[in-house]
């Protein structure tokens, strides 16, 4: 796999300019209001497993339209109030099972896992979480699920339901709710970069490989699933083009990156042809706080895998004891 978007003294300058739609703010501010209007307690249930060293407690919590989203809550030992990490996940997968979530109980954190709501049959063990909400005609995946307007696409529920989960976890007594951290890689890292420019006082961000950044390169650029969904739809949809990319101007990285202001630890992989390096560049260049970038030369979309994880555990247990 070679080395095919820009040089990488280009990246680390790479400031493009993307759309950003005049309703941006207002738009988020009345759609997280209305899901906390729509109410709901998050509800934390011991669960059976064969863990032992730790508590698991399977979760519901209101999202988008106080919709109840699974998840689950792992405590490590002691009543705490522990720092916590929520945990978001790549596209197509769904919580799976607690023992996947392990490397944070042991490293002394409450971990959070969000369900994705509609998702969880494409790899791993599954997930829990429909989405109730239609949509119209739309190609295979979500990523063009009721994408002619902002108010009914998909990706405008999954990243409520994110920062309902930051709520949720700080209504746990055994949760410092000061100390809240959020990760994610690839779908996940979009989700976390959503989740951190619309929530606040957030510990740290870490955001590996993300995808949902600067869509209108990325669809031009590559053509990996997911964003290849987008691509099918406009060629079905000839006359849409300019609809689509004012939707996904609402939700891309780069726009609510230049919201988020607790400190961010971000991976990049120059040979990510999934979710190319300019892309995410794009969104750590528009980083509103306190930012670094791993940069791994010779991966693919796997990024730095669990090599990134240390680094990540540093930043976060020097934040925690801030």
């Amino acid at each position: 796999m070679p080395h095919f978007d820009l040089p990488i003294d280009q990246l680390r300058a790479y400031r493009p300019e993307v759309r950003v739609p005049a309703g941006f703010d207002t738009f988020w501010r009345q759609t997280l209001a209305d899901a906390r209007k729509a109410g709901g307690d998050p509800h934390f249930t011991p669960a059976r497993t064969p863990l032992v060293g730790c508590h698991v407690l399977d979760v519901r919590f209101p999202g988008f339209a106080g919709d109840p989203i699974a998840g689950w809550l792992l405590l490590p030992p002691g009543d705490g109030p522990h720092p916590a990490v929520v945990q978001f996940l790549g596209y197509g997968a769904g919580r799976g099972l607690p023992h996947e979530y392990l490397p944070w109980v042991a490293a002394g954190y409450a971990c959070l896992v969000m369900d994705s709501r509609g998702q969880g049959s494409t790899w791993g063990v599954g997930g829990a979480t429909p989405d109730p909400h239609g949509s119209g005609p739309a190609a295979n995946g979500v990523m063009t699920r009721g994408i002619e307007d902002p108010e009914t696409y998909y990706y405008r529920r999954l990243f409520t339901d994110a920062v309902r989960a930051v709520d949720a976890v700080r209504r746990h007594p055994s949760v410092d709710a000061a100390r809240v951290a959020v990760s994610g890689g690839s779908q996940g890292g979009g989700i976390a970069l959503a989740a951190a420019g619309l929530s606040e006082d957030l510990m740290a961000v870490f955001v590996d490989v993300p995808f949902l950044c600067h869509f209108e390169r990325a669809v031009g650029l590559t053509d990996r699933e997911p964003y290849a969904e987008i691509t099918r739809y406009l060629a079905v949809h000839r006359e849409s083009a300019e609809r689509v990319f004012d939707t996904l101007s609402y939700f891309d990285g780069v726009n609510l990156a230049a919201l988020a202001t607790a400190p961010a630890l971000f991976s990049v992989a120059l040979m990510d042809q999934t979710c190319p390096p300019s892309t995410v560049f794009a969104a750590f260049n528009a980083y509103a706080g306190p930012k670094e970038i791993t940069v791994y030369s010779f991966n693919g979309h796997e990024g730095g895998a669990a090599a990134q994880w240390p680094r990540q555990v540093a930043l976060l247990t020097g934040a925690a004891r801030a």
